[in-house]
């Protein structure tokens, strides 16, 4: 079987409305690696005003292949609609060390505080945001602070003490922090009995670690789509959108296999039931993807399947080759946005899209939903 080429981005897209702070808290950069990454795409605008991008549509209607009674099991309504996501951390996460100190003198580094550690409570107080923590570092005056983190999945604490800042006069930590996001991604199904929803078929990734973002909170809303970069080789495309409705779901869970929660109600225009395809049912050949780029409702193009790996556990499980003219036209290919469009084959929901290749925009990785479904919470289905 043919190796994976080395540089894959990532194809979904999340817009950031991040806050730059200094080295006692911060919310900083993109949240997603800039190696191996999927193809989302990253806003450069940190406003409220929410600039991002997502996979596209043209004039091409999905054909109704299947529809199936609502009761019947092993069915889910099909995606391809963009939704827009803002999510809290839980706690703040670390992304890194302020520039004020070297990091042999940095107190963050010192008491083995790491990119990646969540940061839950200072003195016992619960720190929720960036802000809850600024307030009780400051309010330390000097004095040494104990802080509940979290690694891996396990809870530890550690002690440091504050400096004063030459800037601003103010006590820090030394550690860059972020507690909040928001972005377009994707959504690849909807359970009928529940409105669960799986979408991106890969994680909202840190940045700066790599590491998945611990989301406490989140919500759904809609979104419009405001313009399309198309991908060339070297540059990964990207479509841009804004926020542009009010609340629509929730999202609970944050995994590498997906972005999980419930819509209140089934999107418009979400009316298409398909069985699941198992990964032995994937099959070397032709396919097509659903997907929009804000002409109307999800678009169907047609692509081809290859290289599977059908003992993949992760994100990247088979390869995929856009062959649609009209998509390629518009967008180059696959563009950062287009995480979560579901894969369609022989009548049957058989992945989603993951990733870009940055030497090929026509190619990239998806990922079995059998693979979503086992990572997706059991309250949803």
């Amino acid at each position: 079987m043919r190796k994976f080429p080395k540089k894959p981005i990532r194809a979904g897209c999340i817009a950031l409305a991040v806050t730059i702070l200094t080295a006692a808290c911060g919310i900083c950069g993109s949240y997603f690696p800039n190696k191996n990454a999927s193809a989302f795409a990253v806003s450069k605008n940190y406003s409220s005003d929410y600039s991002t991008t997502f996979s596209a549509s043209l004039n091409k209607s999905i054909p109704r292949l299947v529809t199936l009674s609502r009761s019947q099991k092993n069915s889910l309504y099909v995606g391809g609609m963009p939704f827009g996501v803002k999510f809290s951390t839980e706690g703040v996460m670390v992304v890194g060390y302020g520039s004020e100190q070297p990091k042999n003198a940095n107190p963050g580094f010192l008491a083995g505080i790491r990119p990646s550690d969540s940061i839950l409570k200072i003195n016992e107080k619960n720190v929720n945001d960036v802000n809850a923590m600024i307030s009780a570092v400051d309010a330390s005056k000097g004095d040494k602070i104990t802080l509940l983190c979290r690694r891996k999945g396990k809870e530890f604490t550690a002690e440091l003490t504050p400096y004063r800042s030459s800037g601003d006069g103010k006590y820090k930590t030394g550690l860059l922090v972020r507690d909040s996001g928001a972005g377009i991604g994707t959504v690849t199904y909807i359970i009928p009995e529940t409105m669960g929803f799986g979408g991106l078929g890969h994680g909202i990734c840190d940045s700066e670690t790599g590491a998945l973002i611990p989301i406490g909170r989140g919500s759904v809303s809609s979104v419009t789509v405001t313009g399309i970069v198309k991908g060339t080789v070297g540059s990964p495309g990207e479509l841009h959108g804004n926020f542009s409705g009010a609340k629509t779901g929730t999202v609970i869970m944050n995994t590498s296999c997906g972005v999980f929660g419930a819509f209140s109600a089934l999107p418009e225009g979400c009316d298409m039931l398909l069985p699941v395809g198992e990964r032995d049912d994937i099959h070397r050949g032709d396919a097509y993807i659903v997907c929009s780029v804000g002409e109307g409702a999800p678009q169907k193009y047609s692509v081809k399947i290859s290289d599977i790996d059908r003992n993949a556990k992760g994100n990247k499980c088979f390869s995929i080759r856009v062959t649609d003219p009209a998509l390629i036209n518009r967008t180059g290919g696959i563009v950062q946005g287009m995480s979560g469009s579901p894969i369609i084959q022989d009548g049957k929901l058989v992945g989603a899209v993951t990733h870009v290749l940055i030497n090929d925009p026509t190619s990239g990785y998806g990922i079995f939903i059998g693979n979503m479904l086992s990572a997706m919470p059991d309250v949803l289905k």
